[in-house]
């Protein structure tokens, strides 16, 4: 048997780790290749230690020909900008690229570039990349050159929220996304912010009315349902290491909360990685996991969606590693179940 042979590139962070340990479980693909500028001549167990005796990988300076010949998917775990230009390099060479980044994730240039204050290096992809959310697009996905990987806050919104706007089922103006992070999603280089004694024993909102994911759960929900949304989104963070909860408040459209759940139920009877469940989910349900879990409960004359996951999994590399099962003609849940 042949496996899928995979790189990442910028293999320092906790994505690149989750990827790395998602991958040594997945019984056709392997790691192959690692690169990154601050840690070339390490192996990906001396810069993650929890990796030590697993993976011995060398971390290189790679160029983009070299790691495009080794492998047939790179998983680009860079910042946006500098992805985008090695995504654009990467695919010269013929090797298919999962972005990590939200170089390609938008529409619109102009709402990127407005969003992300840089000239994007690969214009001419923007709006014609596939957001790399199997439960809506596996079809485009399964294709792919490259593919988006989503957001983390916004698969926590995009999937509950999309099928009942589509539905008609909720009012697309006035909808509130309040959503709590554990503090990965932070990503792994110093910040005071997430020093231990800034966030243990604290939860504090930030990036109000100005967090980058705000108009991709815009974009993707309106692309996702045929109707323009609009939302509110507060993203928080809290002292934990992993997880996404996201409390959504919409006005119910003239339906029921019982309408609402059997469609979300429809939507993605045919998901494996959705639940739609009768309790009130927390993270700790879907730790480590690919899961999502999401319900809905009456409050008036408006509804409350509750939706988690796990940021590094689902909202991160899991989504990763179930968009490369999808491009390679695998069982979406082979090394994620």
């Amino acid at each position: 048997m042949t496996k899928i042979k995979v790189g990442i590139a910028g293999a320092t962070g906790y994505t690149a780790l989750e990827v790395a340990r998602l991958l040594m479980a997945h019984p056709e693909a392997e790691v192959v290749a690692a690169t990154s500028r601050a840690e070339d001549g390490n192996t990906l167990a001396e810069v993650h230690p929890s990796l030590a005796g697993r993976c011995d990988v060398p971390i290189e300076n790679l160029d983009a020909k070299t790691i495009a010949g080794k492998c047939d998917v790179v998983m680009c775990c860079l910042p946006h900008g500098a992805s985008a230009e090695t995504v654009h390099a990467l695919v010269q060479h013929d090797v298919r690229v999962i972005d990590f980044s939200a170089d390609f994730r938008l529409s619109s240039l102009e709402v990127y570039e407005k969003w992300y204050g840089v000239k994007h290096p690969w214009p001419e992809r923007v709006g014609k990349t596939v957001y790399g959310m199997p439960e809506f697009f596996a079809d485009e996905i399964a294709t792919a050159d490259v593919v988006a990987n989503p957001g983390c806050y916004p698969t926590s919104a995009i999937l509950p929220l999309s099928p009942l706007v589509k539905s008609g089922l909720i009012e697309t103006t006035d909808i509130i996304v309040d959503s709590k992070s554990g503090v990965s999603g932070a990503g792994r280089s110093a910040k005071v912010a997430t020093l231990y004694c800034e966030t243990n024993e604290s939860i504090a909102a930030y990036a109000v009315g100005s967090h980058r994911h705000g108009p991709e759960i815009n974009d993707l929900v309106s692309r996702i349902a045929g109707a323009p949304v609009q939302t509110l989104f507060t993203p928080h963070l809290t002292p934990m290491d992993r997880g996404i909860l996201s409390t959504i408040y919409v006005r119910k459209n003239g339906h029921s909360v019982d309408e609402m759940m059997q469609c979300l139920r429809d939507q993605y009877a045919g998901s494996p990685f959705v639940n739609v469940v009768d309790h009130l989910p927390a993270t700790k349900h879907v730790a480590g996991t690919n899961y999502v879990q999401m319900t809905v409960r009456d409050c008036g004359d408006r509804a409350v969606l509750v939706c988690v996951i796990d940021n590094l999994a689902k909202g991160a590399s899991g989504a990763a590693i179930q968009n490369m099962n999808v491009m390679f003609g695998k069982p979406e849940t082979m090394g994620l179940a």
